[in-house]
């Protein structure tokens, strides 16, 4: 018995020697990634020799860019996986978190294509936001590719264990982050100050780690890491010549503190490698590619090293099992919280997608971008959890403080003259998921436009218009005669016509993901056309039924009251400029009751439509295309809502209608049909080189006579230049007609309003 047991002891004694020894045969690595924005794309050639080189990572973290590339390495993406996710991912698109336009409400696309500058207004205040991005789209990325791990909540679990750094913007204290939802983690981590909004995990502000420390060697060490290796890609201070903008700025006084700290870190390294990237900027994500390329060719340089630890491991090479990210999901339930202002309702309108049913992650990113689109949350994170049968949806929503805005703009055109917009808009205005919006258009003419939006998402919205235009234009004074009964004295040939328009809507719509609406509603005009050119005498007024006030001629006067209805599809990705998309835009107005100024109302009804898509012909080269038509129906001899063709522009009061070829205000007619055509040569970036070509038939009763269907009456044609920018499109345009002998010259300045 005593030999026996002697035997199990010896055993036992050589079990545990070999283990011990064979555990100091296979040390423990551990990678330690830093922060540098686009200077991390490095990492992933690091990560692609080092994998090479056959070494088992066996701990690995990192702060900011570093925490995004080691959470996905972490969650069991290859480099050569990673190399290929970063390689097609638009990452300077991300960051400026630019929401497509597919995904705002009809008022919202108007609102977004209408001020040059918005600005949070409180208390009679004006301040600036505290950053330029939500980091919204980013998330969005992040909870796809890691969709794998979603239920990990502690780190260690993950197929690598990691850890990431964050600051805590109050108190500056170093946060460690080793737990919780992966993508918030990473998120926090690469919060740079300025350039995205503040993340809050566990009632803590949180910013970029790389503010207190860039390159988190010991934490990864104290995992029981025995062999470190570090990958470093942060920016030394710079010269003054190379400090050119407010993020490099930013990013060199972070940089006093981790500069100097890199010095003993480095010496603590147990392979250390240092990219030659000084060329790149922290925000040179479009030159990807190039910076990979660098960090493969420094970990090169120490390969060597690298096949000499692999060897240490002592560990048969393996391949990583592929991971491909998931393109779907089935969401089934929806837990909301952080919306104080705003109702569950509301967001779930929003989202636009039902709950137990399949989606994909397109449809879902599609939902987030509808409620970052309102502007009412300053961050919408979520996490998604399963829950046996599918997954739970935790959004967890920062409503915006900010109620008030202050918004600007600044437009010229050949029509409505100089003139500079400024907008005051009241969110929560009288309940909870409206806005209210009043526009006050100073120059040439004074104008307003005041609106009220109650935003129920799927179910029907209710809305508030009133809106005052007025311009006034040289045309011919045949057009006059033939739409007015005034005197026909041959020694006019032009009058100034003045044209005011007040507008007061209220109307129903509702909106199917956020590119079709139906909308139904009663309006009231009063409509003014008048004239200071005609100096008559009070018997020529008695004798044309024309009233004259204080020298100016009214053909109308009037007060029109009207039900409508109209049907929306857009999905253009550009109001001016589209690259891609289909447009479908229909009216029918029914006018029932009119003040009668000229004593010829009867009632009638005005019906129009307007269709097009754009299309990408060439590389560069977009075609747009569209066709439309209006038409008036009944037998009143009311012409003041005939159709008017003629100029340049967009966003036309009543009926008139642009028409390349013919100044504004030159084809009228109770009816129209009308085809158009554009090139569009994007020959640099915001640059645009346009061919435009436009055909007509203006007539009264085109769909009566089935003259609509001839050979055009009219033609006209365009060449131009667009430029995109901050304060909107710029577009110049020579236009002529092979039926005139004038040509024009059209030039618009801003967002139309």
């Amino acid at each position: 018995m005593r030999k026996i047991l002697a035997l199990i002891i010896v055993l036992c004694s050589y079990a545990f020697g070999w283990a011990q020894a064979n555990a100091e045969e296979k040390p423990k690595v551990g990678v330690v990634l830093s922060g540098g924005g686009a200077k991390g794309l490095a990492h992933i050639g690091a990560l692609k020799v080092i994998e090479e080189s056959g070494v088992k990572v066996d701990f690995i973290g990192g702060t900011s860019m570093g925490a995004i590339v080691g959470a996905l390495y972490a969650s069991g993406y290859s480099a050569q996986e990673l190399d290929s996710i970063f390689k097609v991912t638009d990452f300077a698109g991300m960051i400026q978190d630019n929401v497509p336009r597919g995904a705002k409400t009809f008022y919202e696309k108007e609102d977004s294509e209408r001020y040059a500058l918005s600005l949070p207004f409180t208390n009679f205040n004006v301040s600036f936001p505290q950053a330029i991005s939500g980091g919204q789209n980013i998330y969005n990325e992040l909870v796809r590719l890691l969709f794998h791990v979603k239920d990990v909540q502690d780190f260690k679990k993950l197929p690598i264990p990691f850890l990431c750094i964050a600051t805590n913007v109050e108190t500056g204290e170093e946060v460690l982050l080793d737990g919780g939802y992966l993508p918030e983690a990473i998120m926090a981590s690469g919060t740079f100050p300025s350039l995205f909004e503040p993340s809050e995990i566990d009632g803590k502000i949180l910013i970029d780690g790389g503010v207190v420390n860039n390159y988190p060697i010991d934490e990864i060490r104290n995992m029981g890491a025995d062999i470190m290796i570090g990958v470093d890609v942060q920016h030394d201070l710079s010269t003054r010549e190379s400090l050119s903008s407010a993020t490099e700025i930013l990013l060199q006084i972070n940089n006093y503190r981790t500069v100097n700290d890199m010095k003993k870190k480095a010496e603590e390294t147990t392979i250390y490698i240092r990219p030659d990237i000084d060329e790149f900027s922290v925000i040179d994500f479009d030159r990807g590619p190039e910076i990979i390329s660098k960090g493969e060719e420094a970990a090169r340089l120490m390969k060597e090293k690298l096949e000499t630890v692999a060897q240490s491991q002592n560990i048969q090479t393996h391949q990583k099992t592929r991971i491909v990210p998931q393109d779907s999901l089935t969401i089934n339930r929806l837990v909301v919280r952080g919306n104080d202002q705003y109702t569950r309702g509301y967001i779930k309108g929003k989202l636009r997608f039902n709950l137990a049913e399949k989606i994909s992650f397109e449809k879902l990113k599609q939902g987030m971008n509808n409620l970052a689109a309102t502007g009412n949350f300053k961050a919408i994170r979520y996490e998604l959890v399963s829950n046996g049968l599918g997954t739970d949806l935790i959004l967890k929503l920062k409503e915006n403080p900010t109620k008030m805005f202050l918004k600007v703009a600044a437009h010229y055109d050949d029509l409505y003259k100089s003139s500079a917009l400024i907008n005051l808009t009241k969110k929560n205005f009288l309940l909870k998921d409206d806005v209210a919006s009043f526009d006050f258009i100073l120059g040439d003419h004074i104008r307003y436009n005041m609106q009220y939006y109650l935003d129920k998402g799927y179910y029907w919205s209710f809305g508030v218009n009133s809106s005052l235009t007025n311009f006034d234009e040289e045309i011919d004074y045949g057009l006059i005669r033939s739409n007015f009964t005034v005197p026909d004295d041959p020694n006019i040939r032009e009058i100034n016509l003045d044209v005011t328009d007040l507008t007061n809507q209220i109307y129903l719509q509702t909106v199917l993901r956020e590119e079709f609406a139906f909308t139904l509603g009663a309006e009231h005009k009063l409509l003014r056309y008048s004239t200071r050119t005609l100096n008559q005498t009070g018997e020529d007024i008695l004798e044309t039924s024309l009233a004259s006030d204080e020298g100016r001629t009214f053909f109308e006067n009037s007060n029109y009251f009207s039900t409508f209805g109209k049907i929306t599809l857009d999905t253009y990705d550009d109001k001016y400029f589209p690259t891609k998309g289909v447009l479908f835009d229909s009216d029918l107005h029914l006018y029932l009751f009119s003040s009668d100024f000229n004593d010829n109302f009867k009632e009638f009804s005005v019906g129009k439509a307007r269709m097009g898509t754009a299309f990408p012909l060439f590389n560069k080269i977009i075609l747009n295309l569209e066709t439309e038509g209006g038409v008036k129906f009944g037998t009143s001899d009311v012409t003041s809502f005939d159709f008017i063709l003629g100029g340049f522009g967009n966003d036309f009061v009543n009926n008139f209608m642009p028409f390349f070829g013919y100044d504004f205000l030159s084809l009228t007619g109770n009816s129209y049909v009308k085809a158009y055509g554009r090139l569009d040569y994007n020959f640099a970036p915001k640059n645009h080189a346009l061919f435009t070509a436009n055909f007509a038939n203006v007539d009264d009763d085109l769909f009566r006579t089935g003259e609509w269907f001839s050979e055009p009456n009219f033609s006209g044609y365009g060449i131009g230049y667009g430029f995109e920018s901050f304060l909107g499109p710029i577009q110049i345009y020579y236009s002529w007609s092979p039926e005139t002998d004038n040509s024009n010259f059209f030039f618009s300045v801003g967002y139309w309003f």
